[in-house]
């Protein structure tokens, strides 16, 4: 039993042309997805580092309250470090000094990250209420680029707007109630980049 050639079967297997055809398929859609992702760790980037601070804001908020201690968040502009203080009173005096009681209390946001800090302007109020005074932005042995975002036991808390950007130019406002401590987060329209 004689084989004829041409009935022999030639092994399963891929050809040069195939496999230049899959690696160029390969190439072309990374290419397409490579500035994609690029956008979405941006994106994630800026939304971590609003998570971040809104945890800081309600774990002051809420050592606040339950402690009935007034609590500071003194967060920097420049360097994007934050730090919670308590208030203690010292020889009758009250005087405010980082809060080691909890976890979370201090930090610094990504560096890629541009954080301004402005407080709205003060309306006037409809009933007999006494308007609280917001801390003042620059205490005593703080640096001059602290903001300080007072959060009070009862519930209440300084109004102010942060704003996030990336250096896409994609922004976040985060807007913090004065009356419930609450923050809201904005989604900004995208910033032109230099």
């Amino acid at each position: 039993m004689r084989v004829h050639p041409s009935s022999r079967r030639s092994p399963a297997g891929f050809t040069l042309i195939e496999l230049m055809v899959v690696i160029a398929i390969i190439g072309i859609m990374t290419a397409l997805m490579i500035p994609e992702m690029k956008g979405s760790f941006q994106d994630a980037l800026l939304r971590s580092s609003s998570r971040e601070l809104i945890n800081v804001f309600d774990l002051a908020y809420s050592r606040a309250v339950s402690l009935n201690q007034k609590r500071l968040v003194l967060l920097n502009e420049q360097t994007g470090q934050y730090q919670v203080e308590k208030q203690v009173m010292e020889n009758g005096q009250e005087n405010f000094v980082p809060a080691d009681d909890m976890p979370g209390n201090n930090g610094q946001l990504d560096p890629r990250i541009a954080v301004k800090f402005h407080q709205p302007e003060e309306s006037p109020s409809d009933d007999n209420t006494p308007a609280k005074t917001p801390a003042p932005a620059v205490e005593s042995g703080k640096a001059s680029d602290d903001v300080t975002i007072a959060f009070y036991p009862d519930g209440t808390a300084d109004a102010g707007e942060i704003m996030l950007r990336d250096r896409d130019g994609f922004r976040l406002l985060l807007q913090i109630n004065p009356v419930t401590s609450r923050v809201h987060v904005v989604e900004m329209e995208r910033e032109a980049t230099p």
